[in-house]
């Protein structure tokens, strides 16, 4: 292959480099902005400000405000799993473990974690362009922790069971996070999740010996 056709090969990836970091510096402006105030009250020109290009310049990656909204909520599922092997939640026991990681890395990017909360609070709200996006997510997530609370308990752990569990362990990493947003020193985010999540398990699985996570 001579240079003159790998120039034009070059040229042609820099775009689309360049294109998916500036995606990505957008994803993290808006979450700020999302995170701080609002998704309704959180502006695109707010957006823009931060990446040094205009409302116009958001809405040509993203289409729309609304879908900006999903891709910030997914960009933060992301950022979950982005050290996993296969960048998917795990099964079993190490599902709890990777629940225990998880609150211990949100103690080190609370904007991520606010705008999360912001969002998910606000998603409650009638035709708020995040509901779908987030009872699906509850939805998946809860049938990820019923299954991994069934292979740590075995046969003797039933549905309903295995479903409370879930919806504990789902209620209590959202209750801590909103305590530890409104007043850190009072939370220990990832130990107190750790302790939560053992008592869950313990209390689904009895005469299953349950590890210390995280």
């Amino acid at each position: 292959m001579d240079d003159e056709t790998v120039a034009p090969a070059r040229r042609a990836r820099r775009p689309r480099r360049a294109t998916l970091e500036r995606r990505a510096e957008i994803l993290r402006a808006a979450a700020r902005t999302f995170g701080t105030k609002g998704y309704k009250t959180g502006s695109l020109a707010e957006v823009a400000e931060q990446v040094g290009i205009t409302h116009a310049g958001v809405l040509h990656h993203f289409g729309t405000k609304e879908q900006l909204l999903v891709e910030v909520l997914e960009y933060r599922d992301r950022e979950d799993v982005r050290d996993l092997e296969g960048q998917h939640i795990p099964d079993g026991l190490e599902l709890f473990h990777h629940l225990v990681r998880t609150a211990r890395a949100n103690e080190q990017r609370s904007g991520i974690v606010q705008g999360y909360t912001v969002l998910t609070g606000e998603s409650v709200t009638e035709d708020h362009p995040a509901r779908g996006w987030v009872i699906g997510r509850y939805r998946t997530l809860r049938g990820q922790i019923v299954q991994a609370v069934k292979v740590v308990g075995g046969p003797g752990v039933d549905d309903e069971t295995a479903t409370s569990a879930a919806n504990a362990v789902i209620a209590v990493m959202d209750g801590l996070q909103i305590q530890w947003l409104l007043e850190p020193s009072a939370v220990r985010l990832a130990e107190e999740t750790r302790v939560a999540i053992e008592a869950i398990l313990r209390a689904a699985c009895p005469g299953t010996p349950i590890p210390t996570l995280g």
